[in-house]
């Protein structure tokens, strides 16, 4: 490959990643589709096989599923790891200047008005979880062991945080314990998570063993040393919530609030707005990271624009490093039993942890009135029943949190 040939596929890699960027809405599900019909269908990057092996594997691993998929699709069209980064720039970066733009602007905005459609958001992120624990759970948890392991999940995160203040760490211990309890009890019903092309070849990423190797130390090695030597800094805080995301980009909402809300990093009303905001954008879910480190810098008097770069970084590095890490052994780990036992009880557990979420913080602290609890009904049944885009949503929410904040 010649330096010319590599500079025109670096600009390809980079402008048609900008593109969905701008152009992605819907949540990570939709992201797939569209990478499929773009990259797969229309241009021919790899063929069917291997971005259902892709897909597979990104799913299997913690992290947010479609920015994986499109780093490696970058990784496969740049011929290295210089082509994914491109791609994940080109997909992240419209919706985090977006976000990023909300967060420096919402400081400013007092009044009824704005603490309506502040109000609204809040009522789009109720929706919007309440979909996914449904979609999760329909996926995640179709048989009794597994929607068991939900419920237990759920359990005892009611019963540790009425005893314990450290509620991220109970929520990783919970997922974990998951994944214990699935290697036992789900072995029978694992073998479809990893879809029907799991014993398919074609998948073929350009990553060394040298190199693989060295991402798995370093995401090993960052998540143990981070809270020794810097616990409760950006870094810490997002690079944790991003290494233990399984089952998809709405889990970080209950990580992350465990660690900036309930420590008293950020206010909620501000947590929760900025989540209602990110469903607004296109691009991934992750991107509401540039909100809430901006929002974060700013209580603590830094740099806005540095405090959201850092936690935007720290967010998407696990996923990336683990993917690298991990695609060479792929091959082999994809027919283990027990690893995808334990993935089906990671992701019940991680039901679980998202229930919880949706009573609290997001029910306790947004639906004030009957008239919420309609207005979130709604909003759940345009969702679910008639599948009206989120960005769709959210503008007809802020629409109507402006009338209800000016009456």
């Amino acid at each position: 490959m010649t330096a010319v040939s590599s500079r025109e596929r670096y600009r390809d890699v980079l402008l048609t990643f900008l593109t969905l960027g701008l152009t992605s809405f819907g949540g990570p599900i939709a992201h797939l589709g569209y990478f499929h019909a773009e990259l797969v269908r229309r241009r021919g990057w790899l063929s069917d096989t291997a971005y259902a092996e892709l897909v597979a594997l990104c799913q299997f691993l913690p992290g947010p599923a479609s920015s994986q998929v499109g780093f490696a699709l970058g990784m496969v069209r740049g011929g290295g790891v210089m082509g994914g980064v491109l791609a994940w720039v080109g997909f992240t970066l419209p919706s985090a200047l977006a976000l990023l733009a909300l967060a420096l602007v919402a400081a400013s905005l007092e009044g009824p008005l704005a603490s309506g459609v502040i109000h609204a958001l809040k009522l789009v992120a109720v929706a919007v979880v309440a979909q996914a624990i449904w979609g999760m759970a329909r996926t995640l948890c179709p048989d009794r062991r597994r929607a068991g392991l939900a419920l237990l999940a759920m359990l005892g995160l009611a019963l540790a945080q009425s005893a314990w203040t450290q509620v991220a760490w109970t929520q990783v211990g919970v997922i974990a314990l998951g994944a214990l309890l699935g290697s036992l009890l789900c072995r029978d019903d694992s073998a479809a998570l990893v879809g029907q092309q799991a014993g398919a070849a074609g998948l073929s990423l350009p990553v060394s063993t040298r190199l693989a190797r060295a991402c798995l130390i370093a995401f090993f090695a960052l998540l143990i040393a981070l809270p020794l030597l810097a616990s409760g800094s950006l870094v810490e805080i997002f690079y944790r919530a991003g290494a233990l995301v399984f089952g998809g980009g709405h889990v970080v909402l209950p990580l992350l609030e465990a660690s900036t809300v309930e420590t008293g990093r950020i206010a909620a009303d501000t947590f929760l707005t900025g989540y209602g905001a990110a469903q607004a954008v296109p691009g991934p879910l992750f991107t509401f990271a540039a909100w809430l480190g901006a929002g974060m810098a700013q209580v603590g008097g830094d740099s806005a624009v540095l405090g959201a770069i850092i936690a935007l970084l720290s967010l998407f590095l696990p996923g990336i490093l683990l993917l690298i890490g991990v695609a060479p052994l792929w091959g082999r780990l994809r027919t283990r039993p027990a690893a995808r036992a334990a993935l089906a009880g990671a992701n019940a557990a991680v039901v679980g942890v998202l229930g919880m979420a949706l009573y609290d913080p997001l029910w306790t602290t947004s639906v004030l009135s009957h008239l919420d609890v309609v207005i979130a009904l709604a909003a759940f049944i345009a969702l679910t029943r008639f599948a009206l885009a989120p960005w769709k949503l959210v503008l007809a929410m802020v629409i109507l949190g402006a009338v209800r904040g000016v009456m």
